[in-house]
């Protein structure tokens, strides 16, 4: 089979939110892109996602719209959520298995489809730290191994090496999130600073939950005498209301949850973006966004960051205090700006995909080869 010819690809999504736009995080704006240029390369993509998904890809609701993780109580109380999407993931394999699929692109996050395509190749991309307590239960479990046309990838080193210790029976490998560049386009270059202008301007993305610490971003703009402002889903209501709204004001402002139209320009605004997660993140699509936009990044030093910036994108804080990623904020702002969008060519979309495409192809090949050697056994 050749790369021109096309396969027919499943393709997993994580279904607590629809693939569609205004993105409710870096998983769902990677699944997005990821099926339209599969498409784009010729291939047949069946998407098996959360209703009112949109794609180039063939979309095949698995969970209805309606469903809000977390929010699904049963008669007694008991939240369901991981149950509906159990159920979900288990009529995308009804839906795979009757079709004629070549290969599973397991984007899903959810434990089912580790036992339930066997008997197809597959390649599952890892998206977070090795902390599915779901998912490890299977992967641990002594009675468990992956199909010899398995494959999975992390898409950062660090997390690659995270699952590798959970994940033993198979090579875990990376392949580093990409992004189109030619959407990102960057400010041609860096603010110049006189007496009288307006502070320097920070800007800060992502879905907003205690994890993300904009709290920390707010408290270290401010130090930093920068304005900010920020944008995303407001993902955790009650955390918004009480550690977010009483630090908003002339200096400190929400913009909303902004599409892939919006955002660019937004990113372009900063003479910095900030990025404080307080928790190891498995890689940070928006750091790429932003410096692709030609803003530097000043981050705290936690999971894939010092990967993903790099010597040439911004600055890592010297640690997780206020005043180390105020420090960063200034000596990022400094910058010279197509530098900073010159060191995002190693995250382009087209490696990214090759690398996936190449993987799944072998993966068919091998799936093939193993058909034929059972039907020469039997």
């Amino acid at each position: 089979m050749t790369r021109s010819s096309g396969v027919r690809v499943a393709l997993l999504a994580h279904c607590h939110h629809p693939i569609a736009e205004p993105f409710a995080g870096g998983l769902e704006a990677h699944t997005s892109l990821l099926a339209d240029e599969l498409v784009r390369r010729g291939h047949q993509v069946t998407l098996f996602a959360k209703a009112g998904s949109r794609s180039r890809a063939r979309v095949q609701p698995v969970i209805d719209r309606s469903f809000i993780a977390g929010d699904a109580p049963d008669a007694t109380g008991v939240d369901q959520s991981d149950a509906i999407v159990d159920r979900g993931m288990t009529r995308a394999a009804a839906a795979v298995h009757a079709g004629t699929f070549d290969v599973v692109l397991n984007n899903s996050l959810n434990p089912v489809p580790y036992a339930a395509y066997s008997a197809l190749p597959m390649l599952t991309i890892l998206h977070t730290p090795a902390t599915l307590v779901r998912v490890n239960a299977v992967i641990e479990d002594p009675s468990w191994r992956p199909a010899d046309q398995h494959a999975f990838v992390a898409v950062s080193a660090v997390t690659a090496a995270d699952w590798q210790r959970r994940l033993t029976a198979a090579t875990v490998g990376c392949i580093p999130n990409g992004i189109d560049l030619n959407h990102w386009a960057p400010r041609a270059a860096r603010r110049t600073m006189t007496a009288g202008a307006r502070p320097p301007h920070a800007v800060w993305a992502a879905r907003i939950t205690p994890e993300k610490g904009l709290p920390i971003a707010i408290a270290a703009a401010r130090a930093a005498g920068f304005q900010l402002e920020f944008c995303g889903p407001v993902a955790d209501r009650d955390h918004f209301r009480d550690d977010i709204e009483p630090l908003l004001g002339d200096d400190v402002r929400y913009v909303g949850h902004l599409d892939h139209r919006r955002l660019p320009r937004f990113l372009r605004r900063g003479d910095v973006f900030v990025a404080s997660p307080q928790w190891d993140e498995p890689f940070g699509l928006s750091l790429v966004e932003a410096m692709a936009c030609g803003t530097p990044v000043a981050a705290l030093p936690r999971g894939a960051a010092a990967e993903v910036v790099g010597r040439d994108g911004g600055v890592l804080a010297a640690d997780l205090t206020v005043g180390a990623l105020a420090q960063a904020m200034v000596e990022a702002a400094r910058l010279e700006r197509l530098r900073v969008r010159h060191s995002v060519g190693r995250f382009a979309m087209d490696a990214m995909v090759d690398a996936y495409e190449t993987l799944m192809l072998d993966l068919v090949r091998l799936g093939v080869r193993d058909d034929r050697v059972g039907a020469e056994v039997a």
